[in-house]
């Protein structure tokens, strides 16, 4: 073949290649996800926080004011925290950037950085640095955001699901408000996917759909609060499911139940979720809801959380809660902690079930808890006392010389007891528990 028709065949291609790519980079972008195209791109589109962005509240406040500072967003995810913060930035005239703190390095940060005080000082323009998943940086990278924030350089917005208190710098914490963002409520759930369906520019009002009550209430109700998840679980039954005979794409109840993934479980052994967790199912065991416990008790098993944590914390309520009011709790307790480390999941799920049910119907007193409360604050708050000499250790040579030991009553001479003092100046920490029944079975 000669060479030109090589290179033509060669130029060929390229253009082909090159018409792919464009068609390729149109259908990237029609083809974003449900979640993203519809994204609010006013403060009239979002739904939900009310508690920090309605009329008069704190964030509104600030931004109708133009006194925006940075601020850390957390809550669970599809909450609404990065469309929060292009809202803001829409509000605010300010120009949007957004990282993920998974994939940030230093370089990158101080890049953005400059880029935010040169566009300040040449236009005036402030820079809205969105940091998704800001716990994801280490220290030493959050550093590198206190000059900046400090001097308004830039306006950061953190976003997080969890606890910020539990990850980020206290001092970039103190140069931030920090709101927690709820999980959507169902009806603003509902109002979304409608939003999404009846939006012909963004969403899917060029399609015909026609979603049954039902099917918008099961989303609604089985996204968990997370807009994320409801619009991709709309999105899949729309694009996989077959037009009847007008055309239309029918949602029923069907389709929205196996358009919906298998629901994913939000915990963090080391954070928030962890202590908050082990908190309910320890006060619904103290105030003796079986039902409550358990359900607790299900939560943290299904997160994933250390069957021998559970079980430790279950040996310290018998003790602090149940005590003398049934002192085989504390035996109980023990002995569960020894079987679940024995056996491990998923069987270790039965023994600690029996061992909550156990615990909520048992009787309670916390009367040694506060016993050696009172006793240890007794120490705190007044001058300690010496050992009388009558009670000393008079096993070792010389001690029967200091008299110690001497006229010390052994309670077993006089039939198992006998009055004698066992401190020098005597106060009463322990109480008996008051009889009790056992708290009946839950209705």
């Amino acid at each position: 073949m000669p060479a030109s028709g090589r290179r033509r065949g060669f130029v060929f291609n390229m253009s082909q290649d090159h018409n792919l790519y464009r068609e390729k980079s149109t259908a990237k972008k029609d083809s974003l996800p449900l979640a993203v195209r519809v994204r609010p791109q006013s403060w009239e589109e979002f739904y939900g926080q009310s508690h920090i962005i309605d009329k008069g509240k704190l964030l509104w406040r600030l931004i109708e004011a133009d006194r925006l500072t940075s601020l850390i967003l957390f809550g669970p995810p599809g909450c609404g925290k990065t469309s929060l913060g292009k809202v803001i930035s829409a509000r605010t005239n300010s120009t949007f950037s957004y990282l993920n703190a998974n994939f940030l390095t230093a370089s990158e940060i101080r890049k953005e950085l400059l880029l935010a005080r040169q566009r300040k000082e040449t236009s005036q323009r402030r820079t809205v640095l969105f940091i998704d998943e800001i716990h994801r940086l280490n220290r030493r990278l959050q550093d590198l955001f206190m000059s900046d924030t400090e001097n308004q350089d830039i306006i950061m917005i953190g976003a997080t699901a969890y606890n910020p208190f539990f990850y980020l710098n206290p001092a970039l914490i103190s140069r931030s408000l920090v709101f927690e963002l709820k999980r959507l409520k169902e009806e603003e759930i509902k109002s979304i996917l409608r939003h999404a369906l009846e939006d012909k520019k963004r969403g899917l009002g060029e399609e015909k759909v026609e979603i049954e009550s039902e099917a918008l209430e099961i989303i609604a109700r089985r996204s968990e609060g997370d807009a994320r998840r409801a619009l991709t679980a709309l999105e899949i039954a729309v694009r996989t499911t077959q037009r009847n005979r007008e055309g239309a794409v029918v949602i029923d109840k069907t389709v929205a139940e196996e358009c919906l993934q298998k629901k994913a479980y939000i915990y963090d052994r080391q954070g928030t979720l962890h202590y908050d967790h082990v908190s309910a199912l320890i006060k619904s065991i103290r105030g003796s809801d079986i039902d409550s416990a358990l359900y607790w008790l299900a939560r943290m098993l299904r997160g994933g959380e250390d069957v021998r944590f559970v079980a430790r914390r279950l040996i310290i309520l018998a003790a602090e809660d149940v005590g003398l009011a049934d002192p085989f709790a504390l035996v109980l307790a023990t002995e569960t902690f020894r079987a679940v480390e024995a056996v491990g999941m998923p069987e270790a799920k039965i023994i600690l079930s029996q061992a909550v049910i156990y615990l909520a119907k048992a009787p309670k007193s916390n009367q040694a808890y506060r016993a050696i409360q009172k006793a240890e604050e007794d120490i705190e708050n007044n001058p300690t006392q010496e050992v009388p000499a009558w009670l000393r250790d008079s096993h070792y040579k010389g001690a029967k010389r200091m008299g110690y030991g001497q006229d010390y009553k052994y309670p077993h001479d006089f039939g198992g007891y006998v009055e004698q003092d066992y401190r020098y100046i005597s106060k009463q920490y322990y109480e008996e528990p008051k009889s009790q029944p056992r708290p009946q079975e839950q209705k």
